[in-house]
């Protein structure tokens, strides 16, 4: 694996980290990273990238890892720093990857720039929390948050900040088959492995090295309202979910799926949060190569 890193002055003197991984001449396709995760989650899609010739653009979103904080930052503020890295970049029009805590971000930029945007792949997908009646379909932790937020929201700032230094660490080798076992057996099985261990919890731990102040922006974004209704994002998206999806059940991303009007809904039989993304790489970066032009 190998890939370049670079840091973007943008316009409103603030800067944006990015990675990029696959194939460098390859078609653009900007990958929107998890929560808590960051730029280097994108080495998942490195190899089946560069066989498929496509260039994966990496942004840190501001507050995370070496992407400069943005007080007040709201989701509707991504497509415009979206656009103009891609200018300076010297891209054109692009495609979004976006995993599990990157979705609201695909959404929007699917929603505020389709003129720039081809098509979308999002996979094990955040829905919308504001007004979510069905918080049986969230990880258990998730729902919690999601009430400490509306009862005692200093408190969980507060809970956040203390758990920064713990979340930065990283974690002896000897405790992750205590973690392992937390997890949904197919999310286990893949996580097993060294490489996709390494890529998916060093990304969420270096989320948290420059402060927590990014991370708590992330989430007060999505339990807010986004902005823009998803039945005005117009440009083609294919969902990815797995029945084995803990973190956010699949009848919530078929719901979603039913508010998108260019959406192909692909349910994966036994594929969890973690094991989708992972083992259907390949799959899911063809598709979304489907028709596309270098820019």
């Amino acid at each position: 694996m190998s890939h370049f890193t670079d840091t973007l002055n943008l316009s409103n003197g603030s800067a944006i980290a990015l990675s990029e991984y696959g194939d460098p001449r390859g078609a653009a396709v900007f990958f929107c990273h998890g929560w808590p995760s960051s730029r280097t989650m994108a080495e998942l899609a490195d190899e089946a990238a560069r066989d498929l010739g496509l260039r994966i653009i990496s942004p840190d979103r501001p507050g995370i890892r070496a992407s400069q904080f943005q007080p007040n930052r709201r989701l509707l503020d991504w497509p415009p720093l979206l656009n103009e890295v891609a200018d300076l970049l010297g891209i054109g029009r692009f495609r979004i990857l976006a995993i599990s805590g990157g979705a609201p971000y695909a959404y929007a930029s699917g929603w505020m720039a389709p003129e720039r945007v081809e098509k979308i792949a999002v996979v094990s997908g955040a829905p919308p929390l504001d007004g979510l009646n069905d918080l049986d379909g969230l990880l258990p932790i998730h729902r919690r948050l999601l009430l400490l937020r509306q009862s005692r929201p200093r408190l969980l700032r507060t809970l956040f900040h203390l758990a920064r230094p713990f979340a930065a660490m990283r974690m002896p080798i000897r405790f992750r088959p205590l973690l392992l076992k937390f997890l949904q057996p197919c999310d286990a099985r893949v996580l097993s492995e060294s490489r996709a261990f390494e890529v998916c919890f060093e990304s969420a731990r270096q989320a948290w090295r420059s402060s927590s102040l990014g991370v708590i922006t992330d989430a007060e974004i999505y339990a807010t309202p986004w902005g823009f209704p998803l039945e005005e994002v117009n440009v083609p998206i294919t969902l990815w979910h797995g029945t084995k999806d803990r973190t956010f059940a699949y009848r919530l991303a078929r719901n979603v799926a039913g508010r998108l009007p260019n959406c192909q809904f692909k349910l994966i039989e036994g594929a969890g949060h973690y094991s989708l993304p992972i083992r259907y790489v390949r799959e899911i970066l063809a598709d979304l190569a489907g028709g596309s032009s270098r820019s």
